[in-house]
C-alpha cells in the first residue's frame, strides 16, 4: 500500500506539473482512499472507464483526460455528477495529467507514440515544446508511412500526401488534437506531420507546402502515455496495475 499523498507528490515532481499552462487541473482531481494498492490506467475518465475500474476494485485511476476543464462552470450535475458520484462511492482516487503527460520525455504520449513507431527523436517544437521531431527508422514514402501507422495503431489514418512520391526522412509528431501545430512542424523542417486530428486548413497547407499530414485519431494516438506511466508507478511502489481500453472512434 502506498499513501495517496506520496503518489500525488511523486507524480507532480516527475511530470513537472508546475511548468505547464494547461486547460484544467493536473494531479489529484477526486480524492478517494488514503492508501493505494490497485491502480488502473486509461485514456479518459469516462463513465464506462470508471465502471470498469470499479469492477477491478481499483483504489486509484490514472488518466490523460480528467473531469475538469477550463470554462467548466463548476456544477456537479448530469453526466459529471454521475462520474464523480461513482468515484466517491467506491473511494477511488482520480489522478489526471493532460499536457504534462503529453510532454514527458520518457513516459509521455509523444515519447511513447514515437517509440511505438520506431522514430528517433532529436528535437522538440511547438507551444511549450510539446511536439517531437526526429527520424523514422528508414526513409519511406507517404503510403509506406500510412501503412506503418495503420499496422502499429490498428487504424488507417487520414492522409494528405503533400509532395507525392517524395521520401520522408524527417518526421514531426504531436498526439491528440494538435493539428494547429502543423505550421510549427513545417518550420522545424518536417517532411511529414503526424497527429490525432485534422481540420479544414491543414489539407490545403499540406498540398501547398508539400509536407504530408497524417491524422491517426485523437484517442488512438494517446493510448500509450498513461499505461507507461502507471506501469512505472507499479514497479516503483509495488502496486498492482491494469490498463483498461475503452474504444473511441474519435
Amino acid at each position: 500500500m502506498t499513501p495517496r499523498t506520496e503518489l500525488d507528490s511523486y507524480l507532480g515532481t516527475l511530470l513537472e506539473v508546475g511548468k505547464f499552462r494547461d486547460y484544467g487541473p493536473n494531479g489529484l482531481q477526486v480524492e478517494g482512499k488514503p492508501e493505494v494498492q490497485r491502480l488502473v490506467s486509461g485514456v479518459t475518465a469516462s463513465r464506462a472507464f470508471i465502471e470498469a475500474a470499479i469492477a477491478q476494485k481499483a483504489d486509484a485511476v490514472l488518466v490523460h483526460h480528467g473531469l475538469f476543464w477550463k470554462g467548466h462552470d463548476g456544477r456537479l450535475t448530469g453526466w459529471l455528477k454521475a462520474r464523480v458520484e461513482l468515484l466517491m462511492a467506491h473511494g477511488i482516487n482520480l489522478f489526471a495529467y493532460h499536457l504534462p503527460l503529453d510532454g514527458h520525455a520518457q513516459f509521455g504520449n509523444n515519447a511513447q507514440f514515437g517509440a511505438r513507431l520506431g522514430f528517433v527523436p532529436d528535437g522538440r517544437f511547438g507551444d511549450q515544446d510539446l511536439g517531437f521531431v526526429g527520424r523514422p527508422a528508414q526513409a519511406l514514402g507517404a503510403a509506406a508511412l500510412s501503412a506503418l501507422l495503420s499496422d502499429r495503431l490498428g487504424r488507417t489514418p487520414v492522409m494528405v500526401e503533400g509532395a507525392a512520391g517524395s521520401a520522408i526522412r524527417r518526421v514531426a509528431w504531436c498526439t491528440g488534437g494538435a493539428q494547429g501545430y502543423f505550421e510549427a512542424a513545417i518550420a522545424a523542417g518536417a517532411e511529414a506531420f503526424i497527429t490525432g486530428e485534422i481540420s479544414e486548413p491543414q489539407a490545403h497547407l499540406a498540398r501547398e507546402t508539400g509536407v504530408a499530414f497524417f491524422a491517426c485519431g485523437h484517442h488512438a494516438s494517446e493510448r500509450y502515455g498513461a499505461p507507461a506511466l502507471a506501469a512505472h508507478l507499479a514497479a516503483k511502489f509495488g502496486l498492482d496495475h491494469q490498463f483498461i481500453e475503452i474504444d473511441n472512434p474519435a
